[in-house]
């Protein structure tokens, strides 16, 4: 057994080797917390969730590190917009997005460090950097002198001399434009903390060194985050980390991101999707699903048929785990080992899509075992189901989605005994042959949004996609 993965440093698949044999540390480049998430700012968390599922499944002690910038000049611009403190805005929008991960079914990480807890950290950095002659301080700023580390923008392919990195506002005395700042010289009416070089606040980029430095070690295995920070702010990341003498991360994986229209959703273009309001539309398993089954390599484009192609899909998988659940009579437990093909799946580089396709053959069998009234054969394909739907956060019986159900129960009882009205009368009519009347029931039944299906066992209804 032997898990592959896209290192974006090596630009190709690499066996996953591990720096210490059966331990997997990994660190991911959390939110930046100026605003509510949405479905593009979940997808990352959403994807290494799904990675630190499989790597445990495999029998990995995983140490999950996703970090909070709780400040920044956006969380700042919009505290002087909203006249509220600046910690208020970052602490509003931290809950929002635990709000978010939990209810799409994230594990909580290891750790979840913040920024401004760490400026004590971020000052050792600063001071090693300036000792080791990759650092300068200059009118009260912190820059990394890019030409003093070799290795600058590998990560990300480029040419020191086609770089142009444009300065912020108050970054003044750099020897070179291209030279980035680590901490930021104290403005009026901007948060700061004290440090040898005078009073101001961290640059984003030296953040992540200084905190997976401090929970990961000088040298830790995966370094996780979407395409749009391989630069500056990956590649910044190392620069200040191998400077200041640690190896880092020994492998970089990055998700592809969600599209509108081609384009990056984001809070700037004004077309994001709030997770907070698509959960009140869609499912969140539902959502999980379109979300996590994808490639992570692969870009999403957004768009409601996708959605309901997802809800449709899933809801075969969800029907077959109901019915041979009450064939069985009782919880059906997963198997202990997911099929080899599923396993193989996402060995190489995490391949869902196709480990997906194993789901569905197993779902297709399971019906056809059920039609033949094999329970046997039914409940092992569902034993199978629920492993693997189990690795990737999508098991409809796993606990953490049981208020999902729990939520319209008083009310699926009433419609029940009115559906079953219905299916009486229908079943009347099948009686006496007299088909156009029992179709025409099915067909309204259908209308309003139920799928009836006969079975041996009579007549049974669940809701169809919308």
């Amino acid at each position: 057994m032997t898990i592959r993965l896209y290192d974006t440093s090596a630009r190709q698949i690499r066996d996953f080797v591990p720096l210490t044999p059966g331990c997997v540390s990994i660190y991911l480049c959390g939110a930046t917390v100026q605003s509510a998430p949405h479905i593009g700012h979940i997808r990352s968390g959403l994807n290494f969730d799904i990675m630190r599922r499989w790597f445990e499944y495999r029998g990995y002690d995983v140490t999950f590190v996703r970090n909070v910038t709780d400040i920044d000049d956006k969380i700042i611009a919009k505290a002087g917009l909203q006249n509220r403190p600046w910690w208020a805005i970052g602490y509003e929008n931290e809950r929002a997005f635990s709000a978010g991960y939990d209810v799409l079914g994230c594990r909580p990480p290891s750790y979840e460090p913040r920024a401004t807890g760490h400026i004590t950290e971020m000052v050792e950095m600063m001071r090693g950097l300036i000792e080791r002659g990759h650092a300068y301080e200059a009118d009260g700023n912190v820059y990394f002198d890019v030409r003093s580390f070799p290795g600058y923008l590998e990560l990300s392919n480029q040419d020191l001399d086609d770089l142009r990195q444009p300065s912020g506002e108050g970054e003044t005395g750099k020897r070179d434009p291209r030279d980035f700042a680590m901490w930021k010289a104290e403005k009026p009416g901007e948060p700061s903390w004290e440090t040898p070089w005078g009073r101001g606040r961290p640059g984003w980029h030296l953040e992540c060194s200084a905190m997976a430095h401090k929970y990961l070690g000088s040298a830790f295995d995966i370094h996780g985050g979407g395409l749009d920070l391989v630069f500056p702010h990956h590649e910044n990341e190392i620069a200040q980390a191998k400077a200041f003498g640690d190896d880092f991360a020994s492998y970089w994986v990055h998700n592809a991101w969600v599209t509108m229209s081609g384009e990056k959703m984001s809070k700037s273009l004004g077309n994001s999707v709030l997770v907070s309001e698509m959960v009140k539309q869609w499912r969140p398993i539902v959502l999980r699903y379109y979300l996590g089954t994808p490639h992570y390599r692969s870009m999403i484009e957004y768009s409601e048929e996708a959605l309901r192609e997802a809800e449709s899909a899933f809801a075969r998988i969800e029907g077959f785990v109901q019915r041979v659940t009450e064939k069985a009579g009782k919880a059906v437990a997963p198997a202990a080992e997911v099929p080899l093909a599923f396993a193989e799946a996402m060995d190489d580089d995490l391949g869902v899509p196709q480990a997906l396709a194993i789901v569905h053959t197993a779902v297709r069998q399971g019906n056809s075992a059920l039609a033949a009234d094999d329970k046997e054969a039914a409940v092992a394909r569902l034993a199978e189901v629920r492993a693997m739907l189990g690795v990737l956060g999508l098991d409809p019986l796993d606990p953490h989605w049981a208020g999902e159900a729990d939520r319209g129960e008083d009310l699926h009882g009433v419609v029940d005994t009115l559906v079953r009205l219905v299916l009486h009368q229908r079943e009347a009519a099948r009686g006496r042959k007299d088909w156009g009347t029992a179709d025409a029931i099915r067909d309204q039944l259908n209308q309003s949004g139920l799928v009836i299906e006969d079975s041996p066992d009579g007549p049974r209804w669940t809701l169809g996609p919308r």
